[in-house]
């Protein structure tokens, strides 16, 4: 009778190895915790990875709820978060990242091989069951990497959500300035319309030169100009906007207030800019993870130069004349013609390439810190001084001029003359409170999605934009007062 009974201790190795292959499992969340995290902590949003048709429901039905109002700009951002597809796929990313790291940290399956000869009247039979040892003694030292890689590819993944949101942010505020200029834009073209028409109407009359009335023609003609590129200028803003956010349908017809808020009242002071990004940016943070995952995976490739596959396994063999016979067999790679230098030396290139880029990258933060913060103080300067200086100045001016023409101490002509120099001021401002927003949307990127805790004063919303009512209304006046002469 032959004794065809598995060894004890090939059992218990066996039982050992499917032990160990269960220890490493997926994350109930897919490693999305940091990427909702960081945006309830540095933006104050929710973002919501859609996986299964709830997800869709309950993001449709927030998205109706928040375009169903006038969007405001956090509004924007909550919607892109929601809805941009593209920060949906970079979501997807994590599941990628953590199947590497659930394949890293599984042992390799074993090999079994079997054969079976006859000659005359003789049989064989070879069983051999057979284990990557290599494998399983690096085992631990390949899941520390895929981890840190997984950990990386958190951090870029939360990176890129909060571009987005500062897309959505700059998106937003070009929409609404751009918006808020063609309106505008219109209001100056139908009081161009007016001043060429009274022009014209004085000339007939005798009372105006033909400079006067080219004049008034050129600024009608120039007007039309103006406003059909301020409104495709809205349109692609807008529509810029709407790809931003991801929405389609129904939902592109959402409204946008008429101007954006005004520059807070005084500007917060912010010190040590540069050591906060060094401290919040997620890009250094993935790139420190990067040049450690190099560093621990060219210590991996030194220790496997000589030894790229070492195979263990037991042997079964069977023979009629001879009987049965047991052992083990070590198969090995020779390292005669591959040493393992070039696996080694372009390890050591990728950890320098690395190293390099995360040195570049500190250095492009820093940089990026202060022109960002020097362009956010220049343009709230400059929004402040147009509120506060110029577009009163303005109004000062206009105010008298038509006192004075009411007077009869300027002509019809000054006072166009005025409203075109009126024109400008208001386009300067509505210019400058958008390179404000923007100005401080990269600040906060730059800063790693958010500035630095300060006393930020409340924003000043009792000024208004200077509108038409003195520019575009002016020679609408003065038309009516001639046609009642």
């Amino acid at each position: 009778m032959t004794d065809r009974r598995i060894p004890i201790r090939v059992m218990a190795g066996a039982a050992a190895l499917v032990v160990l292959a269960g220890c490493t499992t997926f994350s109930r969340d897919g490693g999305f915790n940091t990427v909702s995290t960081t945006a309830s902590e540095r933006l104050g949003k929710e973002a919501v990875f859609v996986r299964t048709d709830q997800d869709r429901d309950a993001v449709a039905q927030r998205t109706r709820e928040l375009l169903g109002k006038p969007l405001a700009m956090d509004d924007a951002v909550q919607v892109a978060l929601l809805n941009n597809a593209g920060l949906q796929a970079s979501y997807a990313e994590l599941g990628v990242s953590e199947a590497d790291l659930v394949q890293a940290g599984r042992l390799p399956n074993p090999g079994f091989s079997f054969s079976r000869t006859r000659w005359s009247d003789n049989l064989g039979i070879t069983r051999t069951f057979s284990a990557n040892v290599l494998a399983i003694l690096t085992l631990p030292l390949a899941t520390r990497i895929e981890r840190r890689r997984f950990e990386q590819t958190r951090l870029e993944t939360a990176d890129a959500m909060l571009k987005v949101a500062a897309d959505a942010r700059r998106a937003y505020v070009s929409a609404v300035a751009a918006a808020q200029s063609a309106k505008y834009a219109e209001q100056v073209k139908d009081s161009a319309s007016a001043g060429a028409e009274l022009a014209h109407r004085m000339q007939q009359a005798g009372n105006a030169s033909r400079l006067d009335y080219a004049r008034e023609q050129a600024f009608y003609a120039d007007a039309t100009t103006q406003l059909a590129k301020a409104r495709q200028h809205a349109f692609a803003a807008r529509e810029k906007l709407t790809r931003v956010m991801g929405v389609w349908g129904a939902a592109t017809q959402f409204s946008l207030p008429d101007r954006l808020p005004d520059v807070p009242s005084e500007r917060p002071e912010l010190k040590d800019l540069e050591v906060f990004a060094m401290q919040n940016r997620l890009d250094i943070q993935a790139a420190k993870l990067r040049t450690q995952g190099v560093a621990t995976s060219l210590g991996l490739s030194k220790a496997t130069r000589f030894v790229n596959a070492l195979e263990v396994g037991y042997l079964d063999n069977f023979e009629t004349d001879k009987g049965h016979e047991h052992g083990y067999e070590i198969s090995v790679e020779i390292p005669i013609f591959d040493w393992g230098s070039a696996k080694v030396a372009r390890a050591e290139a990728l950890y320098m390439q690395s190293a390099n880029k995360l040195a570049q990258t500190a250095v492009d933060a820093r940089s990026e810190v202060r022109e960002s913060y020097v362009a956010y103080v220049t343009n709230y300067d400059i929004a402040k001084h147009y509120r506060d200086e110029v577009v009163p100045l303005r109004k000062t001016i206009s105010d008298e001029m038509l006192l004075r023409y009411n007077g009869m101490l300027a002509s019809a002509f000054d006072l166009l003359a005025d409203s075109r120099e009126q024109v400008n001021a208001v386009n300067g401002y509505i210019d400058a409170l958008k390179d404000y927003w923007l100005a401080e949307t990269d600040l906060q990127l730059a800063l790693g999605g958010r500035l630095p805790p300060a006393d930020r004063p409340a924003d000043a919303s009792a000024r208004p934009t200077p509108s038409s009512t003195t520019a575009a209304a002016m020679p609408a006046a003065l038309l009516k007062n001639a046609e009642g002469k």
